[in-house]
C-alpha cells in the first residue's frame, strides 16, 4: 500500500527550489536538501527517485497555475491582438516563486539539453502552454493579423521570447538597481504587442 503525502514532500520540493536557484540542479546537494527540509535523504528518495523527478516537482508546482492564467489570456473570446496582450500581462505578472521556477527552467536550457528536453516534453503535451501559443499564432496567421512568409515556429519563438525575456531583465533590473522606475506589466504588455503585431510579425508592407 502507498505509503500517504504528508508535509514532507513540499519541505523537500521549496528547499529544492531554493537550492536549484543558487547552485543549478546538477550542483545541488541532495544531502542539503534533505537536511533545508528537515528529512533525510531517504526520505527524499522515497518521495523523488532522482534528481529529474525532483526538478519535475518544482516546475509542477507553479506550473499549474501559470498554466491557467495562459489558457484564460488565450481564450477565443476576444481578437488576436486583445488575447496576446492579456498573455503578456500575465507573463509579466509573474510572483516570486514562478520567477525562480522559470529562472532555473532557463538555466536548465542552457546546461542540460537531455534534462531541459524532459521539460520541454511536459510544455508540448496538449494541455501544454506551447501549445495553446502555437495554436493561437496559427489562428493570428490565419486571420491575416500576423505575417505569413515566416515559418510558424520563427513566430512562436518570437512571441514567447517577447513576453519573457523583458520581464526576466526587468525581474533582474529591479534587485540590481533599487529604485529603478520601470512600466507595470500592463503597460510592457502594450509595448510587447505592439512590437509583435507592427515588428517582428507585422504584415509585409505594399510599397506605394
Amino acid at each position: 500500500m502507498a505509503r500517504p503525502r504528508s508535509g514532507i514532500a513540499p519541505r523537500i520540493v521549496a528547499a529544492a527550489r531554493a537550492r536549484f536557484l543558487k547552485q543549478g540542479v546538477d550542483g545541488a546537494s541532495l544531502r542539503e536538501i534533505a537536511h533545508a527540509a528537515r528529512t533525510s535523504i531517504g526520505m527524499v528518495y522515497y518521495y523523488f527517485p532522482s534528481k529529474d523527478d525532483l526538478l519535475l516537482a518544482v516546475v509542477e508546482e507553479v506550473y499549474a497555475g501559470l498554466l491557467a492564467g495562459v489558457t484564460a489570456a488565450l481564450a477565443a473570446d476576444a481578437p488576436i491582438e486583445v488575447r496576446l496582450q492579456r498573455l503578456y500581462v500575465r507573463v509579466g505578472s509573474l510572483d516570486a516563486t514562478e520567477f525562480d521556477v522559470i529562472r532555473i527552467v532557463l538555466r536548465e536550457a542552457l546546461v542540460s539539453s537531455d534534462r531541459f528536453r524532459k521539460l520541454f516534453k511536459r510544455f508540448l503535451q496538449d494541455d501544454g502552454h506551447v501549445q495553446l501559443i502555437v495554436r493561437t499564432v496559427l489562428e493570428g496567421m490565419s486571420a491575416g493579423v500576423l505575417r505569413t512568409d515566416l515559418p510558424p515556429l520563427v513566430l512562436v519563438v518570437a512571441t514567447l521570447s517577447l513576453g519573457l525575456t523583458p520581464v526576466v531583465a526587468r525581474r533582474l533590473a529591479i534587485g540590481a538597481v533599487p529604485g529603478l522606475d520601470l512600466p507595470p506589466p500592463e503597460e510592457m504588455a502594450d509595448t510587447l504587442t505592439k512590437a509583435l503585431l507592427e515588428g517582428i510579425g507585422a504584415l509585409a508592407r505594399t510599397s506605394r
